[in-house]
């Protein structure tokens, strides 16, 4: 057994063994199972994937008058903000949409702007404008704010994203007669393609899927700089079929993240159009994951050959129930290129960067390797496989029931 203070005091002086998850597999290779859990402590893992689920919280200051922007209609370069929060506070979500934007009308469905595109211009110190029309009260006497608003000048800017790191999830396919629009990208009609989202075995939460060590409290990279596990995501799901090692089939667990927008770079924060569907931020995430013992050198071991994720007909009613599962296709077979179903082969395509998760996993490393980053405890760990925590899909009432 070892502690992360133990793991801490080897990265101060300089002694850790970080290797990435990849690089951990042929590690056991070679010096086999039992001498590495002695000798390695710590290996990272990484993800560069659209996450719709995210957005950022600024505050911009009082004004002079000042002005409650709270109960007003507020926008960022024309996408809305929300403001009900308190006078100078302000959320943006990564998949907002302007109105009546000219730059998402060059062709029908294809939408080039939005809130994740907006998030990576202000990371990258771009000056935005700011237009908010409210009410006056007798301590907020101005109606009316147009200023430019910089990430430099702002008290706080936080980015916070309620949903990321999916623990596994669909492969999308398509078996109508006609191509459909989906946030898996567009599936092409005929089985003509399949699209997956994962970095496989490099992945976080497939590096440990019982959550042994990543928990609230966890320290991360996020985005380019340094963040922290906020909470277990929403539609978290850990209670579904997993394999023997304990890899879920199905979606499964997620994470809320939260750091410091001003540390971030705007190369891990991407703002990304689906066309058909909408726009989202592509967000880099890293977490190191401690090798406390040999059970979770064990998870860290996991293979792309081993973690299986099912191929869902998007075609039919969503969300997946068994009528639209094609069967399973493991992420060796992913990454190859092409899958087969029957006798029919279908080409592959990601929508999460391999080549940049690699590179975010090499990073904190490094980090970890210089002294730059030290381990935490978490505070809290989150609901696994036998805290009877599932996903529920919305039950709908009709107004006599309610």
């Amino acid at each position: 057994m070892k502690t992360i203070k133990e793991i801490n005091e080897k990265i101060r002086r300089g002694e850790v063994v970080v290797l990435t998850a990849e690089e951990v597999i042929d590690f056991v290779d070679k010096y086999g199972f039992k001498k590495s859990a002695e000798l390695v402590d710590v290996v990272t893992t990484a993800t560069f994937s659209p996450m719709c689920s995210s957005g950022i919280y600024f505050n911009i200051g009082h004004s002079t008058p000042r002005i409650k922007l709270s109960g007003g209609k507020i926008t960022l370069e024309g996408v809305p903000c929300y403001g009900g929060f308190a006078a100078a506070d302000l959320f943006l979500g990564a998949a907002a949409l302007p109105e009546d934007d000219p730059r998402n009308k060059i062709y029908p469905g294809e939408f080039k702007y939005g809130g994740g595109h907006l998030i990576q211009e202000l990371v990258s110190g771009k000056d935005l404008l700011l237009e908010a029309q409210t009410y006056g009260t007798d301590c907020y006497p101005r109606k009316q704010l147009k200023t430019y608003i910089n990430i430099k000048d702002l008290n706080e800017a936080v980015l916070f994203n309620i949903r990321n790191c999916y623990q596994n999830y669909n492969v999308a396919v398509n078996t109508s007669d006609k191509p459909i629009y989906t946030y898996m990208g567009v599936l092409k009609p005929n089985l003509g393609n399949a699209n997956y989202c994962s970095a496989g075995a490099l992945s976080p939460l497939l590096n440990d899927p019982y959550y042994k060590t990543i928990g609230i409290g966890t320290k991360i990279f996020l985005g380019g700089g340094i963040g922290y596990v906020a909470w277990w995501g929403t539609q978290h799901n850990p209670c579904v079929e997993r394999t023997s090692k304990g890899i879920p089939k199905f979606p499964a667990g997620t994470l809320a993240l939260i750091g410091d927008l001003k540390n971030m770079k705007a190369n891990f924060l991407v703002g990304t159009s689906i066309y058909g569907y909408g726009v989202s931020l592509t967000v880099g995430a890293g977490i190191p994951i401690p090798i406390l013992n040999e059970e979770i050198l064990s998870y860290v071991c996991v293979r792309d050959e081993e973690i299986f994720a099912p191929v869902v007909d998007y075609a039919k009613d969503y969300p997946q129930g068994k009528s639209n599962i094609l069967g399973f296709v493991n992420y060796a077979q992913l990454k190859s290129g092409k899958i087969k179903l029957g006798n029919r082969e279908i080409p592959t395509g990601s929508l999460s960067s391999l080549k940049k998760a690699r590179e975010i996993a090499s990073l904190l490393k490094e980090w970890i390797k210089e002294g730059k980053f030290l381990l935490t405890e978490a505070v809290e760990f989150l609901p696994s496989v036998d805290s009877g925590y599932k996903f529920k899909p919305l039950k709908e009432r009709r107004p006599k029931d309610v």
